[in-house]
């Protein structure tokens, strides 16, 4: 899986430009699925025909990213995010813009002193991008305004980890791929949502849902570590990393169902395969959406613990990711009873 999960993640698709990543999913998946399409807000629906329920599996294939939004005299390109982003991260990172142009953030440097104490004066009112220019109509030979860029970082294997952008939720993918190809029978009528503009208020999975009207739905998602995994995290999260996927039991989003939830969990102790339980104090996922579909669709959502979320430089474990697919595979082949 290593091969796809690197391929996935060095793939540039920021939300609202999931193109690339859709057709190399699709590369991946269309000779193991019956059929398939791509819908009008661009996600990617495969179908694995079953017997039982409709039974939907979910992954966003977006990444955070930015988005051009003014050029200045000097060349200097002014970006709004897309998605989640912590402005006091983003100085001297490297992003890629879609058509190739490579730059690093700068901020204001009035900031340089204030920076250690006071946060907030680092922001997207203070930074900017150097992509080499010296003026605006060299900077406009090189980028247009609204074109998107991305994270310029690349696939580590440290080993036991990997590192790399977009882990989130190109693991996701990659998981839900070994799934399709690796999968024997099933019970269930299976889709497979490789969702767009997640990390933008999960628009694309809330269509998909719509159009599907699944029995069930399990998003799968990365989700936070904290004290347990590092140094001083975060108090309140108790996820860590080598200690198996984590069901989900809320967040900011939803509450998962728990007959569901328990349902996993009997399965997961039935096949050995270790796991966690998540509760995150803030985010929502796909399953939020999900869940709320025309009259209600049982959801819950299973999550790969992930270091360093919305970042550079996400940090995954391999443990967790090889469980994560044996657990997905496994519920994907049995029925549902609950």
């Amino acid at each position: 899986m290593q091969d796809i999960i690197k391929r996935l993640v060095e793939t540039s698709s920021p939300s609202g430009r999931e193109e690339n990543i859709q057709k190399i999913i699709l590369e991946y998946i269309k000779p193991y699925v019956d059929d398939y399409h791509i819908d009008s807000l661009g996600n990617l629906i495969a179908h694995k025909k079953g017997n039982g329920k409709k039974l939907l599996f979910d992954a966003h294939a977006d990444e955070i990213g930015f988005v051009a939004t003014y050029i200045d005299d000097n060349g200097f390109i002014h970006i709004e995010p897309l998605g989640g982003h912590l402005p006091v991260n983003l100085p001297h990172q490297r992003i890629r813009f879609e058509y190739g142009t490579k730059g690093t953030i700068g901020y204001e440097s009035e900031i340089l002193m204030k920076q250690a104490s006071d946060r907030k004066e680092v922001s997207f009112d203070t930074l900017f991008v150097d992509i080499g220019a010296r003026t605006r109509n060299e900077a406009l030979s090189k980028i247009r305004i609204g074109e998107t860029a991305t994270y310029d970082s690349s696939f580590v294997d440290m080993g036991n980890r990997y590192m790399s952008k977009a882990m989130d939720d190109r693991i996701a993918c990659a998981i839900l791929i070994n799934v399709i190809q690796t999968l024997k029978s099933n019970h269930h009528d299976l889709y497979f949502v490789f969702a767009t503009q997640e990390e933008v208020g999960l628009v694309g999975s809330k269509a998909a849902a719509y159009g599907i009207e699944p029995d069930y739905g399990i998003a799968l998602d990365v989700t936070a570590t904290g004290f347990r995994d590092t140094p001083k995290g975060a108090k309140r999260i108790p996820m860590k990393l080598g200690s198996g996927p984590a069901i989900k039991i809320q967040d900011r989003s939803m509450i998962a169902d728990h007959r569901l939830n328990q349902w996993i969990q009997n399965i997961a102790e039935e096949s050995h395969i270790p796991y966690q339980f998540e509760v995150l104090a803030f985010g929502g996922t796909n399953a939020g959406v999900i869940q709320t579909t025309k009259s209600g669709v049982i959801t819950t959502c299973i999550s790969i613990p992930t270091r360093y979320l919305h970042s550079a430089s996400e940090v995954v474990d391999v443990f967790d990711v090889r469980h994560t697919a044996q657990l997905m595979k496994t519920i994907a082949e049995k029925e549902i009873s609950i």
